[in-house]
């Protein structure tokens, strides 16, 4: 049978591997079961003779004898597992389990000694840590302050420059100063957007791992961001036309997030697609191989450059960076979005086509659909 592990790393296990090759004691199987962490028992094959429960949830698809280096993917950890069969020597060693979203893990590995149980020599009791969210608070902090630096450097000095030039040569001239003081502001809001925007960037990425379980209708929440951006299409001429199911669309999610995604998409779509004078949200339940929530955001404004698309969603990337700032953009928009969707297990396409407009489309699963499956 073939065997699909998170990541869509795809193994076929020989007819060797479709048994343990090691019996392990009920008493010690019954400690291991015990312990909070996911335990892995390696035998001396070097493949899997045993996992707790911990370790069957967290690698749904392995089986016994699976060998250790297909599953964890480390070198080092089959170093350090060969180390201890041979020299008797406990190490740690971290290493990335690679898939849509990376993991992070400590490996603590180890001889595993029962006394008076013959069966157990040679055998490798490796216990894992999840480091993941400690890894991307450590990195967080280091794109926040690198990020941060580049993207304040230039409104700060602009800010500086009319400080000292209103404690200067316009200290008394009224209309600079109420010239200069409306620049200022502007530039302060700017900043505000961007730090809010990078605090929520961060934050998204920290708990990107952990899918929400809440139950969350996209019917209710693109309705919500219609609403609360009328104004914004009203001040912008454009016509902004919903077309959703009358039957809810619900999902596992997190309701703010959700709310930020489309409010971003539709911002988007109004501000640079308004020459179009129309953005279009569509919303329908699809029926491929697992039924899902389809939301298509479509503009008809001057499009955007084939070159630009693939890079959309990174960090700080602007087709136009003048006219991005002018509208208030921050340039994390499409990054919080892609974060977002990637914490729902979801996913973004983008088609877009000089003079004729873009396109956004969100896919979710259905909270239906994965009742159905469990």
């Amino acid at each position: 049978m073939t065997r699909v592990r998170p990541g869509g790393y795809r193994t076929v296990p020989s007819p060797q591997h479709q048994a343990p090759c090691h019996v392990i004691p009920e008493t010690a199987k019954a400690f291991l079961e015990a312990l909070p962490l996911p335990c892995l028992v390696i035998g001396r094959d070097k493949a899997v003779a045993f996992t707790n429960s911990r370790a069957r949830d967290l690698f749904q698809n392995s089986y016994p004898g699976q060998p250790i280096a297909e599953l964890l993917l480390s070198k080092d950890v089959l170093e350090a597992v060969m180390a201890a069969q041979t020299n008797e020597r406990a190490m740690a060693i971290r290493f990335a389990l690679p898939g849509s979203i990376t993991q992070w893990f400590e490996a603590h590995i180890a001889p595993l000694r029962l006394d008076g149980e013959a069966a157990c020599s040679g055998l490798v009791l490796a216990t894992l840590s999840d480091l993941t969210q400690q890894q991307r608070i450590e990195r967080m902090r280091a794109d926040f302050v690198a990020n941060a630096s580049h993207e304040l450097r230039t409104p700060l000095a602009s800010l500086l420059g009319f400080i000292e030039t209103l404690q200067g040569p316009a200290r008394d001239d009224a209309e600079a100063r109420e010239r200069f003081l409306a620049v200022m502001k502007t530039q302060a809001e700017r900043m505000s957007r961007l730090i809010n925007d990078l605090l929520s960037l961060s934050r998204i990425e920290v708990s990107e791992h952990l899918r929400p379980n809440a139950r969350v209708d996209l019917c209710e929440v693109i309705a919500h961001v219609a609403d609360s951006l009328a104004a914004l299409a009203l001040d912008s001429g454009v016509d902004l036309v919903l077309d959703l199911p009358p039957q809810p669309l619900t999902v596992f999610g997190e309701r703010d997030e959700l709310v930020r995604v489309f409010e971003n998409l539709v911002e988007n779509a109004i501000k640079y697609g308004a020459s179009g004078g129309r953005v279009e949200v569509e919303a329908w339940r699809a029926e491929p191989s697992k039924p899902q929530a389809v939301v298509v955001v479509c503009d008809f404004g001057p499009g955007i450059a084939p070159e630009h698309v693939p890079r959309l969603t990174e960090r700080f990337y602007r087709v136009d960076i003048r006219e991005s700032r002018q509208k208030g953009g921050t340039g994390l928009g499409l990054a919080l979005v892609k974060h977002i969707l990637n914490r729902h297990r979801g996913a973004l396409d983008i088609v877009s086509e000089l003079g004729r407009g873009s396109t956004f489309t969100v896919r979710l699963g259905l909270a239906d659909a994965d009742a159905s499956a469990s």
